[in-house]
């Protein structure tokens, strides 16, 4: 079943044919002083520093840096971006994005938890140039001197470019086809990949998202904390405003972390404006989590049109608590807005935002190992709930049998593909990755575009014209000849037990001796049981019940482990096959070992 069509224009006032980029002249024209991008630092002032850069500031900066970066590298060569995410991070990425250099959006090799990513991304994209601060320099340098990667021509202090280069700058045509950027992957499943970002994919993106978004309202303002090295952050603070030059006001990931109602602060801080948002399922369950009587007293969210859901397993239990959690401070039933996306399509996909309440289905987990959609009732003992991520706008999504490469009908489940303007054609210097993930042909097309589809790994169904994401294909459990999805074990898992952690469970397989594969589970635990209460066989032994009754398979192994234990990507989705990997290794820190080496202490 596909949805969908491709649109001709996108975006309003039929511009949808101007690179994206080139639009950052026409509102710095138009409206000079009007706001483009603020930055929010809580580093200096707990209660916030806002920086702005007008349209004209963001034109002449991003001029400036243009200049400065042709003088360090030639056009196609790359620059990588190892700088905190100030204004600076903004202005670096529009100034390459001039100057055909191509940027790498990475960060700081000071952010904690991220080292592997950033060694994988730099060593892969081999930067002519490394674009910092003077700040960061130390950490810069360290991380150059301590791993074998290729030595930079020449580092860039973004925060010492000299506004005055702007007027150096000549503009050079820019085609749809250039590459703008690299988005480096996650990493959940192997080593990072670039994936190459035309100047036409992320033009064509940030008005599919606008237009899924329906911004009809007067004054729209984006509000985000999301890492800009981060597809999902970087078209939604850098790429929205351009489109229609509004504003965007953000702060970093880790003000967030440190203090999540920061993100819904700044939304209410914008009483006459209509705000959109995004982010991932754990932020809008964690954000909830922090919300004392205290702050919310006063805090109005009135003017929230939109908070995407997106970029891991939607919960439905994630979307009650937060509708329930901020209802009374004014957050409307149809604001949050479950979507699917990925950094091969740029980002966005499908967003179900039709000003609705988010639509929930209950499915027969049974049928669905056998690939089938089944509706049944809520409170059924095979009752599984799956949520719309929408429809996607202005490209197509089919889902596709991946051995027949059929597509499948309403109801059938299969590999999603997506064909659109916004797909990328493939990853960085890496031929045989790309034909296998960007060159996706339909064996029966029909009135379908025989191809090039995007494979995306994810397996979904459509349901009444809807897309419903039911997990990836390469973390699927076969156990028995029958499939299991390990989002659905791992919900299991954390509501057997008080004492595990929840979403830090990570499900799969390993393969037994007969051949056959093995269940295998390792949740985190949870901190708020102590030590002294916890009894690992009455936890594992609720584990399996749970397990046996809801799944109707038996656990291999069961590993209680610390916290920190569960591998999570950048994006924080579980990193099932880096867990395993771990498992496998031994490399797991066990609460069993913990408990052992405290008795022999004490």
């Amino acid at each position: 079943m596909a949805l969908g069509s491709l649109l001709p224009e996108l975006a309003p006032g039929g511009s949808g044919r101007t690179p994206l980029i080139e639009r950052v002249a026409r509102w710095a024209a138009d409206k000079p002083d009007a706001p483009a991008f603020t930055f929010v630092d809580y580093s200096l002032d707990p209660a916030g520093v806002q920086v702005t850069a007008t349209w004209a500031d963001t034109h002449r900066r991003a001029r400036a840096m243009a200049t400065r970066l042709r003088a360090a590298a030639e056009p196609g060569e790359r620059a990588a971006l190892l700088l905190p995410q100030t204004l600076d991070y903004m202005m670096t990425m529009l100034g390459a994005m001039y100057s055909h250099v191509v940027a790498v959006p990475l960060f700081s090799p000071d952010l904690p938890g991220h080292a592997e990513r950033l060694l994988g991304a730099y060593a892969d994209a081999a930067p002519a140039v490394i674009v910092t601060s003077r700040d960061a320099l130390p950490h810069v340098e360290k991380f150059l001197a301590d791993n074998d990667v290729p030595r930079p021509r020449e580092i860039v202090f973004a925060d010492e470019v000299d506004e005055a280069l702007a007027g150096d700058w000549r503009d050079e045509p820019i085609g749809f086809d250039d590459l703008a950027y690299l988005q480096y992957t996650s990493g959940s499943t192997r080593r990072p990949a670039g994936v190459e970002i035309t100047h036409g994919n992320v033009t064509a993106n940030a008005a599919q998202l606008w237009a899924g978004w329906a911004p009809e309202r007067p004054d729209p303002e984006l509000v985000s904390w999301l890492p800009l090295f981060h597809d999902m952050g970087l078209i939604a603070t850098m790429a929205l405003p351009m489109v229609n030059g509004d504003h965007a006001i953000y702060t970093d990931p880790v003000s967030f972390v440190m203090n999540p109602m920061r993100w819904l602060e700044l939304i209410a801080e914008r009483p006459n404006k209509n705000v959109y948002t995004a982010g991932p399922n754990f932020a809008y369950e964690y954000v909830a989590s922090q919300a004392t009587p205290e702050r919310l007293a006063g805090l109005d969210l009135s003017g929230l049109v939109t908070c995407l859901n997106g970029a891991e397993p939607i919960r439905t239990s994630t979307l009650s608590v937060f509708a329930g959690t901020f209802g009374p401070a004014g957050l409307r039933p149809g604001a949050q807005a479950p979507g699917y996306g990925l950094a091969e399509a740029t980002v966005f996909v499908s967003a179900a935002a039709d000003d609705t309440p988010p639509r929930v289905v209950h499915a027969d987990r049974e049928a669905l190992t056998r690939g089938e959609l089944v509706l049944c009732a809520e409170g059924s003992d095979r009752a599984g709930a799956l949520v719309s991520c929408g429809r996607p706008v202005g490209q197509i999504v089919a889902i596709v049998d991946p051995e027949t490469r059929r597509e499948q009908p309403d109801g059938r489940v299969g590999e999603i593909w997506v064909h659109g303007p916004n797909t990328a054609h493939g990853y960085w210097r890496n031929s045989e990755r790309s034909r296998e993930t960007f060159g996706g042909e339909l064996a029966e097309p029909g009135d379908l575009p025989a191809g090039p589809w995007l494979k995306t790994g994810d397996y979904g169904v459509v349901h009444e014209g809807e897309l419903y994401v039911t997990g990836r294909i390469k973390d699927l459990i076969i156990v028995d000849g029958r499939n299991h999805y390990p989002q659905d074990v791992e919900v299991t898992v954390q509501e057997a037990h008080d004492a595990v952690r929840p979403d830090h469970v990570a499900a799969f397989s390993v393969q037994g001796d007969d051949s056959g594969e093995l269940l295998v589970v390792v949740a985190e635990r949870n901190r708020r049981v102590p030590l002294a209460r916890l009894d690992l066989a009455e936890v594992e032994n609720a584990v399996r019940a749970a397990v046996t009754v809801e799944h109707e398979m038996s656990v291999h192994d069961f590993l209680l482990v610390e916290p920190g234990a569960v591998v999570r990507t950048s994006s924080g989705k579980i990193a099932r096959s880096a867990t395993r990997q771990r498992y496998l290794d031994g490399a797991l820190p066990t609460t069993r070992q913990r408990l052992e080496s405290r008795r022999k202490d004490g």
